[in-house]
């Protein structure tokens, strides 16, 4: 079980500081070891905390994914070795570190994922020890199995009881060539915690309120892409799956977790009981009845594939 940290550089509301600490230390102490970040959270901001942090706290085991590749307009031409090395070197400062453990080209055009100059730029940053390995983030599924035929060390893609799609190719074609699957937006930006309703408030600065359209970045990051109200109807359905003892949210991560090739999934927190509560979802995992799976696909199917399954 991992950490998203997006939610530490805002675009989920304000984060405090000594909050955002807390978040980190109630993660780590319940056994979390990797923590996912991205240069453009917060413009560095969450980066910076978690540098801030392992710094006040030598000797942890965790391994720090982090992205790159958005701080420039998208342009494919825009993604070399010279902005890599700028960008690599931004995010070393921020995570006060000599060699980055884990780098990821942040969703950036599709035809990006199939330049072999892209790869080779890359393989120069592991060699340089810059960095130890080198991943993707994806929108969708044919970028994700692009990135796989490259040799790749991950693939992170959206995934949740949304968004079924990865399962048919991405997770099987991953587990073939031994790539890594992090598994992010487990909860469809808080939709699959079972905690909202159409009256939920969300603040002016938070995605979920401003990116409902899609006016900043891919819809596809803002509730998984789903319709709100389609997404609250699927979510009363998703409330009977949910086994005695275990939260919504928690029964959500664990059947991500579940997923044969999947390496692990990041949820993000908010505050420290997020964070625990999110961390315990791995003993849940034997408690899901033996159909759970079948009953996730026919609320799929019934809410969603239409919208969803070709989108991304």
């Amino acid at each position: 079980m991992g950490l998203g940290t997006w939610q530490l550089g805002a675009d989920w509301g304000n984060v405090d500081p000594k909050e955002a600490s807390d978040i980190l230390d109630a993660a780590v102490d319940s056994g979390v070891t990797f923590f996912d970040t991205a240069d453009v959270y917060g413009d560095g901001r969450s980066e910076q905390t978690i540098g801030a942090y392992l710094a006040a706290n030598p000797g942890l085991d965790i391994t720090v994914a982090t992205k790159i590749g958005r701080r420039l307009e998208q342009n494919p031409e825009n993604y070399t070795l010279a902005n890599f090395r700028q960008w690599v070197d931004r995010s070393r400062r921020n995570l006060q570190t000599h060699c980055l453990d884990l780098v990821q080209l942040h969703c950036p055009p599709t035809s990006v994922y199939s330049r072999p100059e892209v790869y080779d730029a890359l393989e120069t940053l592991v060699s340089e020890g810059a960095i130890r390995c080198y991943g993707v983030s994806v929108e969708r599924t044919d970028e994700a199995l692009a990135a796989i035929k490259h040799g790749t060390a991950t693939i992170q893609i959206i995934l949740n009881a949304f968004r079924l799609k990865p399962l048919d190719q991405v997770l099987p074609a991953a587990k073939n060539a031994g790539v890594g699957v992090i598994a992010r937006v487990p909860l469809a930006s808080g939709l699959l915690s079972g905690k909202y309703s159409k009256d939920t408030f969300f603040a002016e600065d938070d995605h979920r309120k401003y990116n409902r359209t899609g006016a900043a970045f891919d819809v596809g990051e803002t509730f998984s892409g789903v319709d709100f109200e389609q997404g609250l109807k699927a979510v009363e359905e998703f409330r009977n799956l949910v086994p005695s003892g275990a939260t919504t949210a928690q029964t959500a991560i664990a059947w991500i977790a579940a997923q044969d090739g999947v390496s692990t999934v990041i949820p993000g927190a908010r505050n420290r009981e997020q964070a625990r509560s999110n961390a315990a979802s791995a003993e849940m995992l034997d408690n899901l009845e033996a159909n759970f799976e079948n009953n996730v696909r026919e609320i799929y199917d019934k809410y969603f594939r239409e919208t969803i399954h070709s989108r991304w």
